[in-house]
């Protein structure tokens, strides 16, 4: 499952997914990771939450972003979920908003694969959404 969490920059999204992600932990049966663009947020999440600073990683396209993200998951088995802030960025594609609607539908059907949900922060109003993508978000800000 993907769900996303969308709205203008400094609409507070992050805050939400912070939120989203220390409750989670709480009940998970498996791991989880957060995925940022730094590692800023470091001490506002629980430490049993891994947190990956994607920008130390040399992903130059979202296709790379894709075999980066099935990385993680083959090594992980008990993984669960995956938090990812500023998704247009991590996932290299904030200059190209034509490749959200495919790379959302190809982590959706990663999530099928391997059994491990998507929450996503995207910056960009609902209203601008994809179509296809808008059954799929959680919070609107």
């Amino acid at each position: 499952m993907v769900q996303l969490i969308v709205g203008a920059k400094g609409k507070g999204k992050t805050k939400v997914l912070l939120d989203s992600v220390n409750t989670a932990i709480k009940e998970a049966t498996g791991n989880i990771v957060y995925l940022d663009k730094s590692s800023k947020h470091m001490y506002e999440l629980s430490n049993k939450v891994r947190l990956i600073d994607v920008s130390v990683y040399p992903l130059r396209n979202n296709d790379e972003f894709i075999g980066f993200i099935c990385g993680i998951i083959s090594q992980d088995h008990d993984l669960e979920k995956m938090y990812l802030d500023s998704f247009l960025k991590l996932a290299r594609i904030q200059d190209e908003p034509g490749l959200i609607e495919k790379t959302v539908r190809m982590l959706d059907e990663i999530s099928t694969l391997f059994h491990v949900d998507f929450i996503l922060s995207v910056s960009m109003d609902k209203d601008i959404l994809p179509e296809g993508l808008k059954d799929m978000v959680l919070v609107a800000l």
